[in-house]
């Protein structure tokens, strides 16, 4: 049975976690393989650790050395994806992953010993060696790492990507064989939208609405009556809904980093969205996530005040390595109109495949971003140069 600490009891561990989603487990069960001997404590405010999300990813965004990290908590699997513009469609051999939150919560579960998992706990403070939680309970640890999603974002300028996503129970076989990523024919409404296709079996389909907006205002009804309209669409008997989830996910086109980083818990370490480790242009985290965990479980010393210093550094790397995937943010939401700007993708996903596969896992080379910016431009140039240029009003 897990712990739920219901006890005033203040706690000592090696190494607290604070955050239960996808980086903060994936940091536990790295370091439950490699630092086994360690004891850590891994909290979450929520009934269940990785709350209701589905998280896919490429085979090529996992380095075959982390891959072990990876493979016990996929759910499905495909030898390829397609993805579909007015001007063409295209298949893609590049091998594609989904995991479910509900299976994320039992590997851990199975995983961690009962006494490293904190369920439905309200943090109150954290410092480099100490969290807070409701009811005044200390947690006194070596180490700290933040974890529990975007820090202060009035620090970045962002667009937004939103969705709603509903898996869907149908009367009948749909006969999809493999993901579409981006369905990009649908009707353009909101910025640049796209609907996204998981064949979960062979009449289940994960089906999600998604916009590249510049507002984050985001109305789940509206969602809703396109999904079930792109449904009647395609002739899908739709049954039931087993299961949706929402979110709004911030594109980052620039902004101070330091100021981010300080907004959220200061100089305690953090990973995940709270020290902005994703892919700036698809909000992408899981690569992230996966390569600072083994990154973390690696470290000789997880003292809070080193962590937080090795972690800091490792973010300026990664802002650094970011800038030019934020230029193209910044053409996407400022070079175009909304209604074109799957333009932009139209004809990016024209380009080589392992130019695509190296931008999913942010390792652009120089000769990928020579690649992207040649060529006849979808919008208008003066608009791009004016766009690159453009900072946060």
């Amino acid at each position: 049975m897990m712990n739920t600490f219901n006890s005033i009891k203040n706690i000592k561990c090696d190494i607290a976690i604070v955050g239960g989603g996808l980086a903060g487990g994936l940091i536990a069960l790295a370091l439950a393989k490699m630092r086994p001997e360690l004891n850590l404590v891994l909290i979450d405010q929520g009934k269940s650790f990785g709350g209701n999300h589905i998280w896919s990813y490429f085979a090529s965004d996992i380095l075959p050395e982390h891959r072990w990290l990876t493979a016990p908590l996929v759910t499905y699997g495909w030898s390829g994806y397609d993805v579909k513009f007015p001007a063409h469609s295209r298949s893609l051999d590049n091998i594609y992953y989904s995991i479910e939150s509900e299976h994320f919560d039992q590997v851990l579960r199975k995983e961690l010993p009962a006494s490293s998992l904190m369920l439905g706990r309200e943090v109150k403070a954290v410092s480099p060696r100490l969290v807070v939680l409701d009811g005044a309970q200390r947690i006194n640890a070596g180490g700290v790492i933040d974890v529990r999603g975007a820090a202060d974002l009035y620090h970045l300028d962002c667009g937004w990507q939103k969705f709603t996503g509903q898996l869907m129970q149908l009367s009948e076989p749909h006969n999809i064989t493999k993901p579409i990523v981006m369905d990009a024919t649908v009707d353009q409404h909101d910025g640049y939208r796209f609907v996204y296709v998981l064949p979960f079996g062979m009449d289940k389909l994960f089906v999600e609405d998604t916009y590249y907006s510049d507002k984050p205002h985001h109305d789940p009804r509206i969602l809703r009556q396109r999904l079930a309209a792109y449904a009647d669409e395609k002739g899908w008997q739709v049954e039931r809904i087993l299961r949706e989830e929402s979110g709004v996910l911030p594109v980052v086109m620039g902004g101070d980093l330091d100021s981010y980083w300080n907004s959220g818990s200061g100089r305690t370490a953090k990973a995940g969205a709270r020290g902005a480790f994703f892919q700036p242009v698809t909000s992408y985290s899981l690569p992230d996530a996966v390569r600072n965990a083994i990154f973390i479980a690696e470290q000789p010393d997880l003292d809070g005040d080193k962590l937080n210093l090795a972690l800091r550094q490792r973010a300026e790397q990664h802002w650094r390595k970011g800038r030019f995937f934020r230029m193209l943010n910044r053409m996407l939401f400022r070079g175009a109109d909304g209604a074109d700007r799957y333009k932009i993708l139209e004809r990016f996903y024209t380009l080589d495949p392992g130019l695509i596969e190296r931008f999913y896992a942010g390792n652009t080379t120089w000769w990928d971003m020579m690649r992207i910016l040649s060529g006849k431009p979808p919008i208008s140039v003066s608009r791009a140069i004016k766009a690159i240029w453009s900072k946060k009003k």
